[in-house]
């Protein structure tokens, strides 16, 4: 009875935050300002962390300590969605009073195809044993192409996705306010803005087979994977309006996102012989971030941001 108690509040707090966010505060199409950003990151955490404390509450403190480990994970690991978005919109040229309406679908769809991730990927856990071994691998594989390879090589052009529908249905050549698809002389047609979801709902998918393995490695309990993994990913559109243009800041975070990878990869290979208590994995992943986040504030401290005023000497 419980159960269905954390599920409904999940439920309620989520549909109604997003209809007021996309139904009253950005009704309109305008630039999200900073400030505005800075707002709902602070809520969106507030809220992933609020019930994370009902986690603890209701489940224990080992359900609350995986539940905030997974929490962290996704968190840290959608970094790399924020560079992807910077990428994308400029590829699109979208503007900025759009980008708002395009990541909140996104964030939509991102959801639905982490639920069929998870589903399917606690299902083949607990049939088939050596798939925790196949996870593992595959984190470690990832772990290495991120911390070799990064993600400045990101072409939207290349989406197989994105050709196929451009073989499918003709695009504009401008955006037509924030609708998706218009009507042309009884032809429908997509517009760049449709162009640039399916871009990012593909690339979502691409994160997915990373992210939901990583938090998999800590915890098979569908609830706390699944409500973890999207509180994060609800805050994820703030986050990029409120780090975009600070990105480049945070160079070394990639390493750590690797570390963070590598350990939840070795945790899998490890599980039949290594049983790490949730609070030492989250302990072990908080130290992760932190180091990467503080060693890059350093050592980019005195570099100048676009937009911004080099420091006075």
């Amino acid at each position: 009875m419980l159960d269905y108690i954390t599920w409904l509040i999940f439920a309620v707090v989520v549909v109604g935050l997003l209809s007021l966010d996309l139904f009253v505060f950005h009704r309109d199409a305008k630039p999200v300002r900073m400030r505005e950003a800075a707002t709902w990151v602070t809520a969106w955490v507030s809220l992933g962390l609020g019930f994370g404390g009902w986690i603890f509450l209701t489940r224990g403190s080992a359900s609350g300590a995986e539940y905030l480990a997974g929490y962290l994970i996704e968190y840290s690991l959608s970094m790399d969605n924020v560079f992807v978005f910077a990428v994308l919109f400029a590829y699109f040229g979208v503007p900025s009073a759009y980008q708002h309406r395009l990541l909140f679908w996104g964030v939509l769809g991102a959801i639905v195809f982490r639920a069929m991730f998870i589903v399917g990927g606690t299902a083949l856990l607990a049939t088939f044993h050596i798939v925790i071994y196949l996870f593992g691998l595959l984190l470690l594989y990832t772990a290495w192409r991120m911390a070799t390879a990064g993600t400045e090589h990101t072409n939207p052009g290349a989406n197989p996705a994105l050709r196929i529908m451009r073989r499918l249905i003709p695009i504009t050549d401008g955006f037509e306010g924030q609708r998706f698809f218009v009507r042309r002389n009884g032809r429908l047609w997509a517009t760049p803005l449709f162009a640039a979801l399916v871009v990012i709902e593909t690339s979502d998918i691409m994160f997915a087979i990373d992210s939901v393995p990583a938090i998999l490695a800590i915890t098979t309990d569908i609830m706390i994977v699944f409500t973890s993994n999207a509180f994060a990913i609800m805050g994820l559109r703030s986050l990029y309006f409120l780090l975009a243009g600070l990105i480049e800041r945070f160079e070394y975070l990639k390493y750590g996102l690797a570390a963070l990878l590598a350990f939840a990869g070795l945790k899998m290979l490890t599980s039949d012989v290594i049983h790490l208590d949730a609070w030492v994995s989250l302990g072990i992943i908080l130290a992760i971030l932190l180091v990467s986040i503080v060693v890059s504030l350093m050592v980019t401290r005195n570099r100048v941001v676009p937009g911004t005023t080099p420091p006075v000497e």
